[in-house]
């Protein structure tokens, strides 16, 4: 028929996979016709024999389908996923072995009996066929379910290799969904019977240790857990087809959502992007892969497998992952050949991702329930929590999940199961919000069978205190279930036990791109919206108590919990040393522990459809807040010694080797998402928020307000612990920054010197023989750096020269030298011209220089005598003679002390940010953006984008920090809002919704929709102000004028 036995072309998706033009393909259906006709008008003959078709399930139970012999693949997988009741049945396929023992999928457009052999007696297997790159992805829990089922048999199996310690964490999260807390007798005897990996008696006690961590963890976080977890693994999904390359190496062949991988062994040596692929093709056993011409490299690469069979059947994988994951739609039928044809007709039949997301958001789905078969939870103080996310949320189209008939159209009969049927629990999570036991099992029922009945037992249920007011946000962190919750309300035993049960019920299951913190929704008109919520001003200021409370946490556990295991792993901090840092930072760590939990019970009871009587109880936050300021006070004297923390921790780095790269390698981690030293000045920073936060709680109410009393009592009580620790904080920034700057600065040691302050750091042009060159200069109370970007791969800069401040003058000189916003600066040894990008810049610059110089004057110290002991190299020139030397990286020979710490970098400090916007910022600066950081969901949109994609968003240090949810450790990206503006969309925008702020720089846009009016005009003000700010620094005034302006 041809050379070519099969082609495949890869159709061009630039960028991303949704960010194009609908894409056309190819496919086998008739014109006009699609899947479910074409299956319905295949012939079949009425009184065909039946076939008994075993299918293993992912939960290990097997099924019986008797179905016809002419059945077609598809009709199969449509009847296996409507006896599940399935909805996102597209990720999932059905396998089966061949004769040659390896797995293929059923391919849903041939008749069953001409692919499976023997049909009576081979078994098949549902198994999953596509996997998302995020689980997040995955919009229903029940589809959650069944993936960790999947990573369960793959762990089995040997399929998803790890390391002991991933392995026995996978295992203790796949226990806690089965078994439920951790009980330790019972544990060793389930694991007994149960086989979750080969050799697992040899991890026992590794599986026993983390499963005891997970105490109050619910089935359904669990499973996400689980599916986290795996996702960071190199062997997840990854499907091995053993090939070899043309000098004859032994290889793996794989493919995934982002394409075709090459593996040698267990490790991955080669990725061949979807986006790179021009073509994929077979012959015989040859596997061919077109690549874009790129230079001088090879463009078409080759790869041997051990059969035509075996080439075929990757080859077909490799269509449909492409087809699934890149593409907006099915391919498009073609008209059939009328004489031959030429070369493979195999084409993806099914919907894509897109379709399926799409589907579920659109077709107005509702959630339905499942049965865990496995799970045997036992009962805890948390019975009465559901893992059934929050259903409604306030601000973005909802999901919905299609309620599909239970009753498949061919008769099914189960064989075996590993599980005894538990009672089925009718759950609808649309009629009522009320709380249901998360760890009975329950199946998936269709809705017209008991919808009556469910929605009465909801109403009763919702009758009942504490059950239907506990829906809501998710707690921080499992270990939070063991902390007391400290509470006047005097609240009866059971209401407790549903009070602690609810604080952890809802969990991150769904995508930022869909869902809200922890929880799928169901789109309400708006005016249940405006029931189910508060809309009072004050519940808002509480939920930004709460969101900036999790961040603030999250970072204390930078030190805590990471920067320890850091130090102990490598034993490289000294015990004294390890006393002081952590015997002064856990005690607040542990505090702000309790303390977010009882704010999120609070925000719970505030916002849960609670009876009348109740209602004044709980929508109020001052007595939470005076009650934790008091008991706050009690760490002042921890917070004192933050200062001889800092220093002791910064002269032990430059003392100890060890320890330097220890600390070193950790700022590299993405965890460290700020230098770390910033994270020992959260405990401070956090008080200065309280008291601003509590300052706009009493602007808001009126004076007979109940919650004014509390509020403004607390406000008392953290104002006086501010006022004793204004100075500290003062001293400890402007350290803080010095430190910073001493590991991102090439030539100059002991930056830290006594009485130095930091001024202005900023990008200016400075005048040389070559022109005007970019420099970075840093302004100090004592003198004048300039760098530039280093040359050693460390992202470094490397100082080029100094100016002391005493006797220096600026001058205005546009005209003199005809550049536009240029101004002279005079010094004892050298003259420089340095240019501004904007007037603005030039006066701030302007403005900081000359006070600088005042206070230079005034000073009794002069700061020659600091240059000699700090600055590495100097240049001796006359007064007069202005500096227009041709600069090159070897003018200035640093010192080897300063190149000897060249090992890591952090390349979104904010000196690389101003060096990149072309601006400045100063002192004053950093301590507004201190007192403006947010955290909270957003929704964000690009500027060509469609859709609108859910974020957990932190602004501090002027960057705006991207997770998935507010449990995430780490970042998923950041983008830096110097040079930004803030303003609201114009129509030309075409931006139609309420609360969206615009970010722009040059051509960079983005979008970002808040949830309500308070939130968006906060999110505003704290950009706003943050990122235009005043020139002036406040640290600039003189020690008595300073001492007078602290409070």
């Amino acid at each position: 028929m041809g050379e070519i036995e099969g082609t495949y072309r890869v159709l061009q998706t630039p960028g991303s996979r949704l960010g194009v033009q609908k894409t056309t393909g190819v496919s086998t259906l008739e014109p006009g016709q699609n899947l479910s006709s074409a299956m319905a008008s295949s012939p079949a003959k009425t009184h065909e024999r039946d076939l008994p078709i075993k299918i293993k399930m992912l939960d290990n139970t097997v099924e019986v389908l008797d179905i016809e012999s002419k059945y077609y693949g598809q009709t199969l997988l449509t009847e296996v996923y409507k006896h599940l009741n399935l909805i996102e049945s597209d990720y999932f396929g059905i396998e089966f072995q061949n004769i040659q023992s390896y797995w293929i999928w059923l391919e849903p457009m041939k008749p069953v009996i001409k692919q499976v052999r023997r049909p009576k007696t081979t078994m098949l297997r549902l198994a999953v066929k596509f996997f998302p790159p995020d689980p997040g992805q995955l919009q229903e829990e029940y589809t959650r379910y069944l993936f960790a089922l999947q990573i369960k048999r793959d762990l089995a199996e040997e399929r998803l290799t790890c390391s002991d310690n991933t392995a026995a964490l996978l295992v203790s999260h796949l226990l806690q969904s089965e078994i439920g807390d951790f009980d330790e007798s019972e544990d060793r005897e389930h694991l007994k019977t149960n086989q979750y990996l080969p050799n697992q008696e040899r991890i026992e006690g590794k599986i026993l240790e983390f499963h005891r961590k997970h105490v109050g963890q619910t089935p359904a976080e669990s499973d996400f857990q689980v599916l986290e977890i795996a996702r960071k693994l190199e062997m997840y999904g990854i499907r091995f087809h053993l090939a070899c390359d043309r000098e004859g190496t032994k290889i793996n062949l794989a493919v995934s959502h982002m394409g075709v991988l090459v593996f040698q062994g267990n490790t991955k040596i080669n990725t061949f992007n979807w986006s790179k692929v021009r073509k994929l093709s077979f012959k015989r056993k040859r596997f061919l892969i077109k690549l874009h011409p790129e230079g001088p490299y090879q463009d078409t690469l080759e790869f041997l497998l051990g059969s035509r069979d075996e080439c075929k059947n990757f080859w077909k994988i490799c269509v449909e992952y492409h087809t699934f994951f890149r593409l907006f739609d099915q391919p498009k039928p073609k008209a059939k050949a009328v004489f031959f044809t030429r070369g493979s007709s195999f084409r993806y039949s099914g919907r894509t991702q897109k379709q399926l997301v799409d589907y579920i958001k659109d077709s107005g789905m509702k959630k339905t329930p499942y049965e865990r078969r496995h799970s045997k939870a036992r009962a805890s103080t948390r019975a009465s929590n559901t893992d059934v996310p929050k259903q409604s949320v306030p601000f973005i189209e909802g999901l919905r999940t299609p309620g599909s008939p239970a009753s498949a159209a061919a008769p099914f009969h189960s064989v075996h199961s590993s599980a005894t049927p538990t009672p089925v629990l009718p759950i609808f999570a649309e009629t009522s919000p009320s709380s249901l036991d998360p760890r009975a099992p329950y199946a998936r029922i269709p809705e017209k069978n008991g919808a009556a009945p469910a929605e009465e037992a909801g109403r009763k249920l919702m009758q009942q205190p504490g059950s239907a007011m506990l829906q809501g946000l998710p707690v921080d962190h499992p270990q939070l279930s063991s902390l007391v919750l400290k509470s006047p309300l005097g609240l009866n035993p059971a209401f407790q036990v549903n009070l602690n049960a609810a604080s952890q019920g809802s969990s991150p299951l769904l995508s930022p791109v869909l869902s809200d913190a922890g929880g799928a929704r169901i789109e309400e008109d708006d005016e249940m919206k405006r029931k189910r919520y508060p809309t009072d001003k004050a519940y808002f200021i509480a939920k930004e108590i709460l969101a900036t409370e999790r961040t603030y946490l999250k970072d204390l556990e930078v030190i805590t919990v990471w920067f320890r295991s850091a130090v102990i792993k490598e034993n490289a901090m000294p015990e004294g040393l390890m006393t002081l840092l952590f015997s002064n930072i856990d005690p607040i760590y542990e505090f702000h522990r309790g303390f977010l939990k009882e704010i999120e019970q609070r925000l719970l009871l505030w916002e849960g459809k609670t009876n009348a009587h109740m209602k004044g109880d709980y929508q109020r936050i001052g007595d939470v807040m005076l009650r934790n300021m008091r008991t706050l006070k009690e760490f002042t004297s921890y917070l004192q010694k933050h200062d001889e923390v800092l220093t002791e921790l910064e002269k032990a780095t430059k003392r100890l080797k060890k320890l330097e790269m220890v600390y070193n390698e950790f700022e590299l981690q993405k965890v460290c998402y700020l230098p770390l030293n910033t994270f020992l000045l959260k405990p401070i920073q956090r008080l200065m928020h309280y008291k601003l936060i509590l300052g706009r709680l009493c602007k808001h109410y009126t004076a007979e307000h109940r919650d004014f009393a509390d509020c403004r009592n607390a406000l008392k009580e953290v104002t006086e612990m501010t006022s004793q620790l204004q100075h500290s904080l003062i001293r400890l920034e402007n350290f803080q920054k010095l430190t910073e700057l001493q590991h991102d600065l090439i030539g100059i040691d002991n930056l830290t010197a006594p009485g130095r302050e930091f001024i202005r750091e900023g990008c200016l042009y400075k005048l040389t023989k070559k022109g005007l060159q970019q420099r970075m200069f840093f302004l100090f109370s004592d003198m004048l750096l300039y760098t530039s970007k280093g040359v050693t791969g460390t992202n470094q800069f490397k100082i080029h020269g100094h100016l002391p401040l005493h006797g220096m003058l600026v001058e205005e000189s546009e005209n003199e030298w005809a550049v536009p916003h240029c101004f002279t600066i005079y010094s004892a040894q050298k003259t420089i011209v340095v240019a501004a990008s904007t007037r603005l810049e030039m006066g701030k610059w302007m403005e900081d220089l000359n006070m600088a110089i005042e206070m230079a004057k005034k000073s009794t110290e002069k700061s020659d005598m600091l240059l000699e002991n700090s600055v590495c190299s100097r240049s001796n020139r006359s007064s007069d003679e202005v500096s227009l030397e041709q600069e090159s990286e070897d003018d200035i020979h640093s010192s080897r002390s300063s190149l000897d710490r060249q090992s890591h970098h952090r390349a979104n400090t904010t000196m690389h940010v101003c060096w990149y916007r072309n601006t400045s910022v100063s002192m004053t600066d950093h301590s507004v953006a201190v007192e403006n950081q947010l955290s909270g969901y957003l929704l964000r949109k690009f500027k060509n984008s469609n859709g609108w994609q859910k974020l957990w968003v932190v602004f501090t240090n002027f960057c705006l920090f991207f997770y998935k949810t507010h449990q995430d450790d780490y970042p998923l990206a950041s983008l830096p809002l110097l040079g930004y503006a803030v303003s609201s969309p114009v129509e030309a925008d075409g931006i139609q919704k309420d609360y969206v702020f615009k970010l722009q720089f040059k051509s960079h846009v983005y979008f970002f929709r808040a949830e309500s009016k308070y939130t968006f005009e906060r999110w505003m003000e704290v950009i706003k102000r943050a990122t235009s700010s005043p020139a002036r620094s406040s640290l600039l005034l003189p020690k008595d004028e300073k001492d007078s302006h602290t409070d």
